[in-house]
């Protein structure tokens, strides 16, 4: 005769495989998908225009913590509160191995590449899963961005007080965590747009798809 124990092993082994197979969340609003093989941010719509500034400027980057702590916070789409370095882990526990971010004219981002999408709320109660150009458009053209390559870099490592030898992963200071053109080396992913694509390029977001500031949204680094 089976005791209690016995009796409900496979029930609670078929319990356990399952939660293993979710999802890994933690407490700083990032989720490892490895069957989806992505990394998903808690983030909001940024606000386009911030009080301390007389004008609005086109977006530089995707995603940034909010103002004041952000140095991109008045030119980006969404911002969030992880910590940059701890998305640069969640995407190497992907098997992914950064490159080498950029700045400045001529130069380019490298490392592996991945897609980034904004999982937005549809008016029957859904999710919709878009990707992150259709979130932006060209002010000159009126239309969307062209898809873009976007590539993990990882962030160039700063050393905040001169007088001592310490480095930190320098996106941690700016907050800076997806940019679209290479204005800093501050960030963990970067797109293959050089510095001078600014200059066609005047992008601000799609409010067609986009919705209103504050709006809770998720950010997706996903594998290419």
């Amino acid at each position: 005769m089976c005791t209690p124990s016995t009796r409900f092993l496979p029930a609670a082994a078929l319990l356990l495989a399952a939660v293993a197979a979710l999802p890994a969340k933690d407490d700083t609003g990032i989720t490892v998908d490895k069957k989806d093989r992505s990394v998903s941010i808690a983030c909001a719509v940024a606000p386009r225009k911030l009080p301390t500034l007389d004008q609005i400027y086109p977006i530089e980057v995707i995603a940034t913590f909010p103002a004041p702590k952000g140095q991109k916070a008045h030119e980006t789409v969404v911002t969030y509160q992880a910590k940059p370095s701890d998305v640069h882990k969640a995407l190497e526990s992907l098997d992914l191995k950064p490159g080498k971010p950029a700045q400045g004219e001529g130069a380019v981002g490298k490392g592996p590449e991945v897609e980034i999408f904004l999982e937005v709320p549809t008016s029957s109660g859904k999710v919709k899963r878009i990707p992150i150009e259709e979130a932006m458009i060209d002010t000159k053209s009126g239309k969307p961005v062209p898809r873009l390559k976007w590539h993990f870099t990882g962030s160039a490592l700063k050393q905040p007080d001169p007088e001592k030898d310490d480095k930190v992963y320098g996106a941690d200071l700016t907050g800076t965590l997806i940019t679209v053109f290479p204005v800093t080396d501050d960030c963990v992913v970067q797109s293959g747009l050089a510095f001078k694509d600014q200059d066609k390029l005047k992008l601000e977001v799609n409010k067609k798809l986009v919705p209103k500031e504050g709006t809770l949204l998720k950010l997706v680094i996903k594998v290419k």
